[in-house]
C-alpha cells in the first residue's frame, strides 16, 4: 500500500447523517479520490471506530487507502491504512513505532523544519496548509504558495496542499510541485460529489 497517489486526497467533516457521510465518500471515490482520512475531531472512540469500520468497507471495495487522523489506536484496532498526526498530536517518530513500517503515516507541517523533522522521523508524505482561507480548521496556519513551493523543494517525500482548496481556487497550486489536493467541504458539501472529485482531479492533472 506504499505506492502511494496522493493526487485526490479526502478528508471528512463531522458526520451526523451516517448513511449521507458514506454515501458521499463512495461517490467521491467513484470521481477520482485516490485516499480517504477519516477526522472526527470530537466523536467517541466507540463512534470513531464503529465509523470508521463502516468507512473502512467502501475503500477496501475501491482499494484506496484509508487513513485516521490523529487517533493511532483506533487506525490499528481497524487495521487502516495509515494514520495521520499533527504538530501537536502523538509524535511522528512514536508514531512509526506503534504502526510499524508498514503502515502509512502523514505528518502536518507548515514549515520547513517541521517537514524535514517529519521526513526524519519516519513520515511517508507531508500535508501542509492552509493554502487558502477555511472554515473547516479555524487554527490551521497560513502558508503563502512560495512557502508550499520552498517545502516541496525541502524535501524528498511527497507534499500534499490543504486548506479552502476547490474548483475555482485548485488551479492557482498547479506549479507548486505538490503531490495532490486534500480537501474536505469541495466534496464532503459539494450536491454532486462524484462530479466535483472528477472536476478537481482534471484541474490537478491539467
Amino acid at each position: 500500500m506504499k505506492n502511494l497517489d496522493l493526487s485526490l486526497y479526502l478528508v471528512t467533516d463531522k458526520s451526523d447523517d451516517v448513511e449521507k457521510f458514506l454515501k458521499t465518500i463512495e461517490e467521491g471515490i467513484k470521481g477520482g479520490v485516490t485516499v480517504v482520512q477519516i477526522r472526527e475531531k470530537t466523536a467517541d472512540t466507540l463512534d470513531f471506530y464503529n465509523l470508521a469500520l463502516k468507512v473502512k468497507e467502501i475503500t477496501s471495495k475501491y482499494n484506496v487507502p484509508l487513513i485516521i487522523n490523529d487517533r493511532v489506536d483506533v487506525a490499528l484496532a481497524i487495521d487502516a491504512d495509515g494514520v495521520h498526526v499533527g504538530q501537536s498530536d502523538m509524535p511522528c517518530e512514536i508514531t512509526r513505532k506503534l504502526v510499524g513500517p508498514d503502515k502509512i503515516v502523514g505528518v502536518s507541517a507548515a514549515t520547513i523544519e517541521e517537514a524535514k523533522k517529519a521526513q526524519e522521523d519516519g513520515a511517508d508524505y507531508i500535508g501542509t496548509g492552509a493554502v487558502f482561507p477555511t472554515q473547516t480548521k479555524d487554527d490551521a496556519p497560513k502558508i503563502t504558495k512560495k512557502d508550499l513551493k520552498e517545502i516541496v523543494d525541502s524535501i524528498d517525500i511527497p507534499v500534499v496542499a490543504i486548506g479552502g482548496i476547490n474548483l475555482s481556487n485548485a488551479y492557482e497550486l498547479n506549479d507548486t510541485g505538490i503531490a495532490g489536493l486534500s480537501v474536505v467541504s469541495a466534496i464532503m458539501s459539494s450536491e454532486n460529489p462524484k462530479k466535483s472529485s472528477e472536476k478537481l482531479l482534471n484541474i490537478f492533472n491539467s
